[in-house]
């Protein structure tokens, strides 16, 4: 019970740093370190909690043993990285960008593709991956091709619709200055519909980096070689190995933050002319 009461106070020690940093001159600093002072918090109550109320680690570990297992099982994080997040995560999802990104090409030229491809693709994002992702397994196998598949699904539709829906982002005007320049389809795509729809096709590209990894790691729930972080977390689990399992997850969390982040940074060099992107 005392270690409870110690995470109150740790609690408000994080509180009271927090609103030391919001009074403070305004900077880029203040966001960076409230929220680490604030993640820090978390995790120092988190443990002290656990082990004050002496919570089983079946039902919960303490960061401390989730660290030990973080680093004694570097190995086997690795691999399971490797498996999961680069030939999966990565693979479905650069061929399923691509292939939205072609398909939204297709419809804008055609208004026959425009009025069937979208309602097939309204009907495939709202099919549920747990019943598609057995059936890629029987389909391509058990090994990363499946999980690449079960990836295009989850993300071709939201970067397709975005695309599609930026490359009407154009003002009008805009397009009768390039008619009046006699400016063929071509260079009007090049010149001015895929710089005005090049914020709508980042949103879909930054939703899709957070779907790839998710849906990478749930397809191997259903069938997989043995590593990767969906078979880990499903035979941890089964194991009660929690700790290992919890260091999955944090692998896990800190790859997709820093695919989105990567993506994020793309986008603010890309479009640093738009709205979104000024200081």
């Amino acid at each position: 019970m005392n270690l409870v009461i110690a995470s109150l106070g740790v609690w408000a020690i994080g509180w009271g740093i927090n609103i030391w940093i919001a009074r403070q001159k305004p900077g880029r600093w203040q966001s960076l370190v409230s929220a680490t002072v604030f993640g820090v918090t978390l995790v120092i109550m988190w443990e002290l909690i656990v082990r004050g109320m002496e919570v089983s680690p079946v039902i919960l570990p303490p960061p401390t043993m989730i660290f030990t297992a973080f680093v004694t099982s570097t190995d086997i994080l690795r691999a399971d990285f490797y498996q999961t997040f680069v030939k999966g995560a990565l693979t479905g999802y650069a061929m399923g960008c691509a292939a939205a990104f072609l398909t939204a090409l297709a419809i804008d030229r055609s208004d026959f593709l425009k009025r069937g491809l979208l309602p097939i693709g309204n009907f495939v994002a709202a099919l549920p991956i747990i019943g598609m992702a057995p059936i890629m397994v029987m389909w391509f196998g058990f090994d990363w091709q499946s999980k690449a598949a079960v990836v295009v699904i989850m993300i071709f539709f939201p970067v397709l619709v975005n695309t599609v829906q930026g490359l009407d982002a154009a003002g009008k005007m805009q397009k009768d200055l390039m008619r009046t320049y006699a400016a063929s389809y071509w260079q009007n795509l090049f010149k001015l519909r895929l710089p005005a729809a090049a914020p709508f096709i980042f949103n879909g590209l930054k939703i899709a980096s957070t779907l790839a990894l998710i849906g990478a790691i749930v397809a191997e729930f259903f069938g997989s070689p043995i590593v990767g972080m969906g078979f880990r977390i499903s035979t941890g689990a089964g194991r009660l190995e929690m700790d290992l399992v919890w260091a999955e997850i944090v692998v896990a969390a800190i790859a997709g933050s820093a695919f989105y982040g990567i993506v994020a940074l793309i986008e603010r060099k890309a479009t640093f002319w738009h709205p979104s992107q000024r200081k």
